[in-house]
């Protein structure tokens, strides 16, 4: 059947390597950003000027210009060419690891954190992405590239401290550069020219609409403030646990890396039941509430439990489950709640919520500190969260919709009856034709689309 042939419609050998060679230069670019996250507390004592706020403000100061730079670095890649912005971003970042490897004052740190995050090329390797594949392959080339982004953090945990041990925070930042040099010639030399670019969904409507239209969705705000306050929270938490693990459980700095590995092995495994309860769209919003709830439980055992290694610990397991949970989760939601036309737009004040997000939680988490000490920094998140699951409790669960994409031999100057037709059927929710492209999105309710009833328009194999 068409339908069966459709849904085990693979990638091709240059789509796998683009995309494998993507997710490799964001992970290269997130694993130099991740990598002080567990160290970097301990380190800035040492440093001039430095105090526990202005810890924090060069904790998160990249998160800011991140948040600032990705919306003007996507629309350069269209004018400019996707790879030369790319290389630019990448460049900026290892000139800002530099500067924040040769700084010995706080203030010199926080410049290079800053410069760090000026070069945002996350929508342009996006925008890349999106390029090098087919319609139909999109949601799984931007699933992988997140993942890799997962694994950069997680693997940045464990080899921190490590690297810490061998050659200092100032030695990570030169690696960090490094790395990012490399990226740059994994760029040129692994990632496909595309030859042309696509033109986004929506990209005739003026940006100021596109933004609109997502402002007004409740549904994706609700999840804006949700990745807002998950990283808000995470950045505080790296300003306060390297603190708690030395001077409250005495396990010294060299030795993190024993704490963060079993944590977030045991975390990633108690994830996945709930994950794959996700796939049933009606318990998907409970599982988005669990996540909350963990990340609320967890919170509350740093702050009470800090005198005892067991509590605490018991306390990253969960944490680090509910985010875990709900880092996988949401995104998919983002997605699937976004209009087709609008995706875009979503997706990139989604991405701006997140960083900026990360920033405020690297300035409240210093100042929180500096004032209260690490318990305040912990009850500071925990208000933070319980005020999400207030936000989060009455709300009426979304209507979640997949998105189909039909593609036609022939479709100008039949685009109009054919999304008559297509609107007509049961489940099919909102229609986008794009004619020169010979392609159709659509927003579907599995739940109630007959599985057969888009058979006739897809297009014959081999055509």
């Amino acid at each position: 059947m068409n339908r069966r042939r459709s849904n085990k419609n693979p990638m091709t050998s240059l789509e796998r390597r683009s995309v494998s060679a993507l997710a490799g230069v964001f992970g290269l670019r997130m694993l130099g950003l991740f990598l002080i996250l567990p160290v970097f507390a301990l380190y800035a004592e040492q440093l001039q000027g430095n105090t526990a706020f202005l810890t924090g403000v060069a904790i998160g100061a990249y998160g800011l210009t991140q948040a600032v730079f990705q919306i003007p670095f996507g629309l350069l890649s269209d004018k400019f060419g996707r790879k030369p912005v790319i290389a630019a971003g990448l460049l900026i970042f290892a000139i800002g690891s530099i500067v924040a490897a040769m700084a010995d004052s706080i203030s010199g740190v926080i410049l290079g954190r800053a410069l760090q995050g000026t070069g945002a090329i996350a929508a342009a390797v996006i925008a890349l992405a999106s390029d090098l594949t087919r319609e139909e392959q999109r949601t799984k080339a931007m699933a992988m590239i997140g993942m890799t982004i997962g694994l950069a953090f997680f693997v940045a945990l464990m080899l921190g401290p490590l690297l810490d041990r061998v050659i200092g925070v100032p030695g990570i930042f030169w690696l960090t550069a490094i790395l990012a040099v490399l990226a740059i010639v994994v760029v040129y030399k692994a990632v496909p020219t595309p030859v042309a670019s696509h033109v986004p969904l929506g990209g005739d409507s003026s940006l100021r609409k596109q933004f609109s239209v997502i402002l007004k969705d409740v549904h994706l705000l609700r999840l804006d403030f949700g990745i807002f306050c998950l990283h808000l929270v995470l950045t505080a938490l790296f300003v306060a646990i390297p603190f708690t693990l030395v001077e409250s459980l005495e396990i010294q700095r060299e030795s993190h890396w024993s704490v963060y590995l079993p944590v977030i092995l045991l975390s990633v495994l108690a994830m996945l039941p709930l994950v794959i309860m996700t796939t049933r769209k009606k318990r998907i919003p409970n599982i988005f509430l669990a996540g909350i709830a963990l990340l609320l439980a967890g919170e509350l055992l740093f702050a009470f439990g800090a005198h005892s290694t067991a509590w605490f610990l018991l306390g990253m397991v969960i944490w680090f489950t509910g985010f875990n949970t709900l880092e996988s989760l949401m995104p998919s939601l983002v997605s699937r709640l976004a209009p087709v036309s609008n995706k875009g737009a979503a997706i990139g004040i989604y991405n701006s919520a997140e960083f900026f997000g990360a920033f405020l939680g690297g300035v409240l988490g210093g100042l929180a500190l500096s004032i209260y000490g690490t318990q305040g920094v912990y009850l500071m998140c925990a208000g933070l969260i319980v005020l999400w699951l207030l936000i989060m409790l009455p709300a009426k669960p979304p209507r979640l919709l997949d998105t189909r994409v039909l593609r036609f031999n022939d479709l100008v100057d039949k685009e109009q009856s054919i999304a008559s037709e297509l609107t007509a059927i049961d489940g099919v929710m909102e229609v986008i034709t794009m004619a020169p492209q010979g392609v159709v999105y659509l927003k579907i309710d599995a739940e109630v689309l007959d599985p057969d009833a888009l058979d006739k328009y897809e297009t014959p194999a081999g055509n």
